[in-house]
Formats: C-alpha cells, structure tokens, sequence
C-alpha cells in the first residue's frame, strides 16, 4: 500500500510540474476594427534547435541583402537581436483596404531612435517624415511602390508600434496608458484565448463571408480533386494556427464551420484530400532526393473534427528537415 501511494504521489508531482499549456491573452493595444491577429514567438523562434542549425544564417545572409535591414540598422534596430515578440492585428479587405497595427516587443532606444527617424526625414522627405495626429508625433513612411504608408512610434524601451493608420496608432498610444482589456471583437478575443501563448506562432482570422468568391484550381489537369472544398469553402467561419517550433515543428489548423453536419463534411474532404496527396509526395520523392522525407510527412497528418470545429495536425521531425537542406548528409 505503501508502495502504491508513494506511486501516486510521484505521479501527481510530476504531472503538476510538467509543462501545460497556457491560454494566450489578447493585446489590449489591438484595434477594435481587427479580425485577424497573428503572434510571432521571434526569440522563441531564433532560439529553437532548428532555426539556428538550419536556418539562422541563411536568414542573416536574406536580411543584410534588404532595404528594410540597412534602414532598421540606420534607426538603432537589429531585427534578430531587438526583438522578441510581435503581433499583429489586421482588418483583411482588399489589397488597398486593408489595415493593420503592428506591435513589436522587445528592447529599444527611444531618444536613438527618435533622432534616426528625424534624421531620416531631413535626408529623404519624400519617402520619411516626422508627423501629428494630435500630441502624437510619429514617423511616416512612404513605400515607392504606391502601397500605403507606414505609421511608426515608439512606446517605451520595451515597445514599438507601426500601422497603415495614423489614427490607429494614436489609439494604442492611449490603450498603451489604461487598464482597459483589448477592445477586439469576443469572437476574435475567444480565438486567441484557445491558443498556447506559447506557440513559436499563432493566427487566428474571422473568415465569414469571405471565401464566398474564392476559386480553387480545378480541371483535369490538377492532379487532385479539390471541388468538395470549394463547396465547403464559403461555409467556413473561422480559421485558427498553431506552430511549435522546437527539434520537431508542429502544427495544427482549425476550421471554424457554419455548423456540425459542415464541420463532418469538411473533415471527410480534406481525409480525402490527404489521401490523394500521399501517392504524389511518394512520387515527388522518388523524383528528387530534397522531397524524400514528404511521404513521412504526410503520414503525420490527422483529422479531427469536435463539435463546429475541424482541426488537422502535422509533423516535421528535425530529422526530416535537415534531410531536406542536405540531402545528402553532409
């Protein structure tokens, strides 16, 4: 008996010290207009085995060959050493209609970056310059390529906000000195309180409505059959992600649906889908030496369905990755 409890008890202490997973909460600088919000995890990311073994200079190497770097280097900012969290709340519409709030975490100057950004503006003022929306003082951006400009300003040492909406940057600003809870829709709040805040990233979008116009390729060329998703496509109302990057990579997708009978149909498309998919990763594999570790892959992936929800989950094993960067081991 003595044995027993002691058993149990060694269960239970282990069991409570085990790492669970906790609910993410809501910015409260997020826009009350959003539908979509996306955490990035960056130094969760940079520091996992698999980025720095396999990725970490190669992403050096893209960041230094970009405008964007040599003008966050100019500012004081070092994306990979300043930077630890970021999140994004959006309004998805159309390419010139959309919105969006960016609020980066992480350790900044604020008087070195303030005199960058003035810098900035005095050496090329057609594309950089200091701005007002009331006692705010921001630094604009404006990109060449005709899209809408960028919004930025700095919180604290500990914080950085950028938008595609003056006024919505004026708005974190005020949220940034209350304790009010973030002013997003309860739908959106209750997506984001379904994931791990500590996923290496997360997005979760409120989609109703918005794949009604969605095509999905189809004719006799595809070789899949996609026409039972693009039935269920305007059926879906949500769509929530979830990656853990560690030695393994994790992920797993839910697809919110109109309701239960939709979420049975939806769940019995994509098995379907998974099916067709596996005699192609093994042929693609067969062709390229790179594409051999996609039979496996795909034999990580699984449906399940709960009520509206429809959740697909899948792996990719360290192992497996670098057996794609270098295929031949070495």
């Amino acid at each position: 008996m003595i044995r027993v409890s002691r058993m149990v008890l060694a269960a239970a202490v282990v069991g409570l010290l085990a790492p669970t997973a906790r609910a993410a909460e809501p910015d409260k600088l997020l826009p009350a207009e959003a539908d979509t919000v996306v955490h990035v995890n960056v130094r969760q990311i940079l520091d996992s085995d698999i980025v720095k073994k396999y990725a970490i200079e190669q992403l050096k190497q893209v960041l230094d060959g970009q405008d964007a770097k040599k003008l966050l280097t100019e500012l004081g900012l070092d994306p990979l050493a300043d930077v630890d969290k970021v999140t994004v709340g959006a309004m998805i519409a159309g390419r010139n209609d959309s919105k969006y709030l960016l609020i980066a975490q992480g350790k900044f100057d604020p008087d070195k970056l303030y005199k960058a950004a003035e810098a900035y503006s005095k050496k090329d003022g057609d594309r950089f310059s200091m701005v007002k929306d009331g006692k705010t003082v921001m630094f604009k951006y404006q990109p060449e390529d005709g899209q809408q400009p960028v919004y930025a300003t700095v919180i604290n040492e500990k914080m950085i906000i950028a938008g595609s909406d003056k006024k919505m940057i004026s708005t974190a600003l005020a949220a940034a000195d209350g304790n009010k809870p973030a002013p997003i829709k309860k739908e959106l709040a209750d997506l984001v309180k379904k994931m791990d805040e500590k996923s290496s990233v997360y997005a979760v979008s409120i989609v109703k409505g918005k794949f009604d116009d969605v095509k999905l390729p189809g004719g006799g060329n595809l070789p899949v059959d996609l026409s039972a998703l693009q039935k269920l496509l305007p059926k879906t109302e949500t769509v929530s992600l979830s990656v853990k990057i560690g030695t393994d990579v994790d992920a797993a997708v839910t697809l919110g649906m109109a309701d239960e009978e939709t979420a049975g149909d939806m769940r019995n498309a994509l098995d379907d889908l998974i099916k067709q998919v596996k005699p192609l990763a093994q042929l693609a594999g067969a062709a390229d030496a790179k594409l051999k570790p996609l039979g496996d892959i795909i034999n990580t992936v699984k449906t399940s369905s709960k009520n509206k929800d429809v959740t697909v989950t899948g792996k990719v094993t360290g192992a497996n990755i670098g057996k794609m960067v270098k295929p031949d081991g070495q």
